[in-house]
C-alpha cells in the first residue's frame, strides 16, 4: 500500500536518543512468541514487574487486551493474523521512540511477520524472545480452554492445532518455560538486557 503523496513526516526537537538519557535506558522491543499457554503473557507481566523495580520504564502489549480495542475488528485468519503483527509493530516502534521497553505478548505464528517488525525498527532494537513450550504441554495448561475447543470444532484456525506455528531460527533469547520457573525465564531475560546494555 503506497503512501498518500500528502502526508509528510514531522521531525520533534527532541530525539529517541534524549528520550534515551532522561530515561536512563535504551528503547526497544521485546517481541515474544510462543504458541497459546506458553506463558507470554505471564511471563511478560513479571518481567515488567521486575524492569519497572530496576527503575527502567515499560509498557506491556498484550494479544488478547489489543483485541479489545485497536485490533477488535480482526479476526485470526492469515491476513488478519498478519495485519495484527504489523499494526502491533508499528504501535511497538512509537513506543520505543518515545523511549520505552515495549513487551509484546503475541503467538504471532508466522516468521515472515515478525521479520517485518524487526525491519521497521532500527537495529538492535528489536529482541525476539522464543517463549519454548511444546504443544503437549500448553495443551495440557490450556488456561483458557481453546485447545479443548480447538480440538472439539468450536475454534477454526488455532496455531498449533489446524493453523501453523513457524519457531523462530535465530531469537536473540529462548527460555523454555516447560523446564525453568518464570523466576528463572525472568532473570534469564534481564541477564540479557543487562549484559547488551539495555538496562542498568
Amino acid at each position: 500500500m503506497s503512501e498518500p503523496s500528502n502526508i509528510v513526516w514531522h521531525n520533534s526537537i527532541v530525539t529517541k536518543e534524549d528520550r534515551g538519557k532522561l530515561n536512563n535506558h535504551k528503547g526497544a522491543v521485546l517481541w515474544f512468541t510462543g504458541l497459546s499457554g506458553s506463558g507470554k503473557s505471564t511471563l511478560t507481566v513479571a518481567l515488567e514487574k521486575e524492569l519497572y523495580d530496576l527503575g527502567t520504564h515499560t509498557y506491556r502489549l498484550d494479544g488478547d487486551n489489543v483485541r479489545h480495542g485497536l485490533n477488535r475488528n480482526l479476526g485470526f485468519s492469515p491476513e488478519d493474523r498478519a495485519e495484527n503483527i504489523r499494526r502491533i509493530g508499528e504501535v511497538s516502534k512509537l513506543m520505543v521512540d518515545a523511549g520505552l521497553v515495549t513487551l509484546t505478548a503475541f503467538i504471532s505464528p508466522y516468521r515472515k511477520d515478525r521479520d517485518k517488525v524487526r525491519a521497521i525498527l532500527d537495529e538492535h532494537e528489536f529482541i525476539e524472545v522464543y517463549v519454548k513450550c511444546s504443544l503437549e504441554a500448553c495443551e495440557e495448561r490450556d488456561p483458557k480452554g481453546l485447545y479443548k475447543k480447538a480440538r472439539s470444532g468450536e475454534i477454526s484456525n488455532f496455531t498449533g492445532i489446524d493453523a501453523p506455528y513457524e519457531e523462530p531460527e535465530s531469537p536473540e533469547v529462548i527460555v523454555n518455560t516447560e523446564q525453568l520457573s518464570l523466576e528463572k525465564c525472568v532473570g534469564e531475560i534481564v541477564d540479557y538486557l543487562k549484559e547488551n546494555g539495555y538496562v542498568k
